[in-house]
């Protein structure tokens, strides 16, 4: 059974920066796609970034690019999400999720191709 743990969020001002960060046990980690979401009071879960096993692809939602960034490090199976910039709209629950995909496969950007997910982690963006 694959495990998710989220941490590293909390409050910050606008402008500010965090890094989350998410740790996977169970399954084979290089074997997964993995992906950040997030979820604003009152909203649908949103994507915002993702990352491919390689390591090296990348998908990022138009909200967030170039201001977050996605990595994973497959030896210590975690993967990160740099968040700079940030604005009072990113605020919400962020979660880390992931999917089981072949070497090729496309990187998702749907929250319901995704079969594992963590418990969340909160960040506030206060002006």
């Amino acid at each position: 059974q694959v495990q998710l743990v989220e941490s590293g969020g909390g409050l910050v001002q606008a402008g500010g920066s965090l890094r989350l960060s998410c740790a996977a046990s169970g399954g084979t980690f290089s074997r997964f796609q993995m992906g950040w979401f997030r979820q604003a009071p009152g909203k649908e879960r949103e994507f915002v970034a993702a990352i491919n096993r390689n390591e090296r692809d990348t998908e990022y939602s138009d909200s967030v690019k170039d201001r977050f960034t996605i990595s994973r490090d497959n030896g210590q199976k975690k993967v990160y999400l740099q968040m700079n910039s940030l604005k009072i709209e990113d605020t919400g629950v962020y979660y880390c999720a992931s999917r089981h995909v072949i070497l090729s496969a496309y990187i998702s950007l749907q929250p319901t191709d995704y079969a594992y997910w963590g418990q969340g982690t909160q960040v506030t963006v206060s002006s």
